[in-house]
């Protein structure tokens, strides 16, 4: 315990590990709520590790106690609270309905989550990341995958369409979503995202009015927000060809210069 360690990690870590953990036992809580069809209780659980996971990595930063036993654990917890335990409420929810495939895709959309976070591991120190370089992710990153494998209950929740249940429209959505969580479909990243000094305090004040919206009526928020996420898919791919478009373009005239 010397040097402000405890059994080799780092005192100032302790906080945002405790915050990564957390977050895993959200997840996995929420499987807890499905088994008893408390949908709306586990769909909350799921939101609260998103949040938590947004916070974990800042947190780290910010208290210089970044770790490599911390990205390790990062990855873990995603991979239980935004691949199995999504994977499994899905399945609780609808998917086991399909009788004898169902099974097989939960356990696609949860390994395609593993094989994200282990693809995301093993390039963290690549040199060469044309994506984060131009300032987009690599496909879906898992939080947000989580949610959209998800948006079928929320929907379900505000319009009762017995149809959004059903595994014919469940398991084509959720071969998609795994799809894109392990593709190389250039997606916007919100930490790319830089705000003049005068557009700070408003865009303040629209998080803030998002935050209320969510906590008010989040069914049909998470329903408005993810379907707007899908519909910037082919808008960030577009975007993306258009820069790596000028970046050729300046790389061609340079090598002519």
């Amino acid at each position: 315990m010397r040097h402000g360690l405890i059994q080799g990690l780092p005192t100032r870590a302790l906080i945002p590990n405790a915050i990564t953990v957390l977050a895993l036992c959200m997840g996995l809580s929420a499987v807890r709520f499905a088994l008893t069809q408390q949908w709306e209780v586990a769909l909350i659980f799921i939101l609260a590790a998103a949040v938590l996971d947004g916070f974990d990595g800042r947190v780290a930063r910010l208290l210089n106690g970044s770790t490599k036993f911390g990205a390790e654990l990062d990855s873990l917890s995603d991979v239980i609270a935004f691949g199995v335990s999504p994977a499994l409420i899905v399945y609780l929810w609808s998917l086991e309905t399909l009788p004898r495939y169902g099974w097989i895709f939960s356990l696609a959309f949860a390994a395609a989550c593993a094989l994200r976070l282990a693809r995301f591991n093993a390039n963290i120190d690549a040199d060469e990341q044309p994506h984060k370089s131009a300032g987009f992710l690599t496909g879906v990153p898992s939080p947000t995958g989580a949610l959209l494998l998800l948006m079928p209950i929320y929907l379900w929740l505000v319009t009762e369409a017995e149809i959004l249940t059903k595994f014919y429209v469940v398991a084509p959505w959720t071969a998609a979503v795994a799809f894109l969580m392990v593709s190389n479909v250039a997606t916007f990243s919100w930490s790319s995202l830089r705000f003049s000094r005068a557009m700070r305090f408003p865009a303040l004040i629209g998080i803030a009015a998002l935050i209320v919206v969510v906590v008010n009526v989040p069914w049909i928020s998470l329903s408005v927000l993810t379907t707007a996420y899908v519909l910037s898919i082919p808008i960030s791919m577009a975007r993306y060809a258009k820069v790596r478009r000028r970046s050729d373009a300046s790389a061609q005239h340079g090598e002519a210069g």
